[in-house]
């Protein structure tokens, strides 16, 4: 399991039980709404930033693979060069 299905899942596990929760509560209906809209902005919110962190991770870890990537051509390009320059002589 990828951990971003899992933050998703839980994620919407969380929103429901709070929803749940809200809904079962002892309260006016305008005071559900009310409840009701501002755990979703939250919801929203952390969501938003789960989803900002895990890109920030998938990008650093790209430009990390992609240096070491450049590392890897570079001796294996010099490796290469030094084999011509055996046959040459």
């Amino acid at each position: 399991m990828s951990i971003s299905r899992f933050i998703a899942g839980f994620a919407v596990g969380a929103g429901l039980g709070a929803i749940a929760g809200i809904l079962l509560a002892p309260q006016s209906g305008e005071e559900t709404r009310e409840a009701i809209g501002s755990m979703a902005k939250e919801v929203a919110q952390k969501t938003d930033e789960t989803v900002r962190d895990i890109q920030d991770k998938a990008d650093t870890i790209v430009s990390d693979m992609q240096s070491k990537g450049d590392e890897i051509i570079a001796k294996i390009q010099n490796l290469i060069n030094k084999q011509k320059e055996e046959v040459m002589e």
